[in-house]
């Protein structure tokens, strides 16, 4: 019997400053992407296309590192990322293994919202075969609320940061035509 974790996580974000730019910064796909995970496990692997190599995780005596396709759309203001392929590394054999990411973000007049669904499922391996399966049904929606708290923080902290960047990177090339505000 496979095992099975999900967990979600929303998104509202006010952003005081020049809100209105988001929906133009959320164009700007692969440096949207590098401010929203760790860009020294992130490879470019195609347009649209990255893979993630995901932070090692131990699960009890386990450790293992998930190793995630992404490809992301932009459509209607909304950047879209999922999760198109993924392998574990450090489990050794095992029967079967999907993960599903799905998460969209998008600008609006008071900030940034969005949302993200994690599932993953998979056999039980035969290390854990003595740990009962509800133990490791809670342990794994656990790791995987915690995965997406981390990203839910990076987005509150590293793609504000990123986003004020890009703003004085347009402002610099523009000159006033963007309109960027200066107060704090």
């Amino acid at each position: 019997m496979p095992l099975a974790f999900c967990a979600s996580q929303q998104l509202n974000l006010a952003v005081r400053r020049n809100a209105q730019h988001l929906e133009a910064y959320l164009q700007q796909e692969e440096r949207v992407v590098s401010a929203l995970l760790d860009p020294s496990q992130l490879e470019p692997i195609g347009a649209g296309h990255y893979r993630y190599t995901v932070s090692q995780l131990q699960v009890f005596q386990l450790r293992i590192q998930p190793v995630v396709d992404l490809q992301t759309k932009i459509e209607q203001g909304r950047l879209e990322l999922r999760a198109s392929d993924c392998r574990l590394e450090g489990l050794g054999v095992v029967d079967d293994f999907a993960l599903t990411l799905s998460s969209w973000l998008r600008a609006t007049t008071a900030g940034l919202e969005g949302e993200a669904t994690l599932s993953v499922e998979v056999s039980q391996p035969p290390l854990l075969r003595l740990i009962p399966a509800a133990v490791l049904e809670a342990t794994g929606h656990s790791l995987l609320a915690g995965i997406l708290l981390g990203i839910k923080a990076r987005v509150g902290a590293q793609l504000i940061n990123d986003f004020e960047q890009w703003l004085q990177q347009e402002r610099s090339a523009a000159g006033p035509a963007l309109g960027v505000s200066q107060e704090n």
